[in-house]
């Protein structure tokens, strides 16, 4: 009977002490910051020199920085849908951009599960700020039938182009602002302003941070999904000038090309919002408890209109291609991790990941319980220094433009690219010794470009609105 009390002794005390190491270190929230069609080599961090990022190189110096993750796709609504599903392109409900002619093939369903829905039956107050894509109002891909708690921004890429918008959404409710409107298009709010009274852009940072106030006293998730410094593509097409925004700042006296001032403008205006997310979390004392992650959705854009050259930038770094390529500089993409106290300052991964590991990162990290049939290896390991990582044995991506192009990277090293057809032959390229992609090596390698095509046919299936082209039939 004494021993008995004994050990019921020590239980008793073991329980106090769990419960009282569980209170110095609860769950952390987690802000993931999207910026949209920044590329890789547009942070000072990853080697930009004319383009001033300071708050997210010194994330990267207090963080984590990766040089080798993977945005979900090569452009906006599809790489989002990855993101939200942890499932690739061949297997994620949303594989391209359908803009305004078939909303239902750019909508998440009534079935699909997502990151924010993870989260919110693990407890966390969920948050989207920003730019949706996945679906409308009346869509069952609605933010709010999503998982989301609460949203603000544009619901309609197509709208987000118009960083001077007429309107914005608030949980189902349209907000009006006092921008006037040139309508172009059938997408409602896209276009442009003439009048530019209110940056939306502005307005988004603002919300954001509001969002973190009132869920300082409980674990919460925020999307923070940037519209820049995507271009105004209707304003490009009108008026020939699409990096929209509202000043020049410390480029207004640059030597440059307007256009060129312009979007670095808008990629510094980006930085000094992030900024301000952190100087929120420490005003309010959550820095420590906060996991804060920042990526972009795609490569960089060429869309500002005629006089905007890309290259002047070097955007895309030491990789090949833009925005709408399958080649590294349109799919990989900056990725900063930030954890005071968890994650440690200055440190670099090599490690290969993509934005469908965020599924089942998240989810560990927050106790959650994710789907089955992922896609999706968490990163904690890397994050923390603590056990083995597991890694990918290949990535795969679809692109629905001008046919449909598929590309495979297995075991990090080999990039197989087949473009616009699933009858064309297959281009591989040997990042460890060509980041830039330039040499392809297929007829030396026919061993893995069989591997790469058996991939392409197996590690997907076609949904209702997503499907390769069917082979031609045999000639008669």
């Amino acid at each position: 009977m004494k021993i008995r009390r004994i050990f019921s002794g020590c239980f008793a005390l073991l329980a106090l002490v769990s419960v009282a190491a569980g209170a110095q270190a609860p769950r952390p929230n987690i802000i993931f910051i999207l910026a949209d069609d920044l590329g890789y080599g547009e942070l000072g961090s990853y080697g930009q020199e004319l383009i001033k990022t300071p708050h997210l190189d010194r994330m990267a110096a207090e963080g984590m920085r990766f040089t080798q993750f993977y945005a979900g796709s090569t452009v906006c609504a599809p790489s989002r849908s990855v993101l939200m599903t942890g499932q690739h392109l061949g297997h994620t409900r949303v594989r391209g951009n359908a803009g305004g002619r078939n909303m239902d093939a750019q909508s998440l369903q009534a079935g699909d599960v997502t990151i924010a829905r993870v989260l919110q039956q693990a407890g966390y107050a969920t948050g989207l700020v920003g730019k949706w894509g996945l679906g409308e109002q009346d869509q069952p891909g609605e933010p709010l039938k999503q998982g989301f708690d609460y949203y603000f921004g544009f619901l309609s890429q197509t709208h987000a182009h118009n960083h001077f918008p007429s309107f914005l959404w608030r949980n189902g409710e349209k907000v009006s602002l006092p921008n006037d409107l040139v309508q172009i298009g059938p997408v409602p709010g896209a276009g442009y302003s003439t009048n530019r009274i209110v940056c939306g852009d502005d307005l988004l940072a603002t919300d954001a941070l509001a969002f973190i106030e009132r869920h300082r006293s409980k674990s919460f998730f925020l999307f923070y999904s940037m519209v820049t410094p995507h271009a105004n593509n209707e304003r490009s097409r009108e008026l020939g000038e699409g990096n929209e925004v509202p000043e020049q700042g410390i480029y207004a006296d640059r030597p440059w090309h307007e256009s060129a001032r312009n979007h670095a403008a808008m990629v510094s205006r980006m930085d000094r919002d992030v900024g301000a997310l952190f100087a929120q979390l420490k005003k309010l004392g959550l820095d420590e408890s906060t996991l804060v992650m920042f990526s972009s959705d795609n490569g960089p854009h060429k869309e500002g209109g005629p006089n905007y050259d890309p290259a002047f930038f070097t955007p895309s770094g030491p990789l090949t291609g833009l925005k709408r390529s399958l080649t590294d500089g349109g799919i990989r993409v900056p990725f900063l991790a930030r954890w005071p106290g968890r994650i440690k300052p200055g440190a670099v991964s090599g490690h290969v990941g993509y934005f469908g590991d965020l599924m089942a990162t998240w989810s560990e990290i927050a106790g959650g319980k994710p789907p089955a049939k992922l896609d999706s290896v968490s990163v904690v390991p890397t994050l923390l220094g603590r056990g083995a990582q597991p890694k990918h044995e290949h990535l795969y991506w679809e692109f629905y433009e001008q046919g449909v192009s598929q590309a495979v990277l297995l075991d990090g090293r080999w990039k197989a690219i087949r473009l616009k057809s699933p009858t064309q032959p297959i281009a591989l390229y040997d990042l460890a010794n060509d980041i830039a992609e330039k040499t392809d090596v297929a007829a030396k390698h026919a061993e893995i470009v069989t591997r790469a095509a058996g991939l392409m046919k197996t590690v997907r299936f076609d949904n209702e609105h997503w499907k390769l082209a069917a082979p031609p039939a045999a000639a008669k």
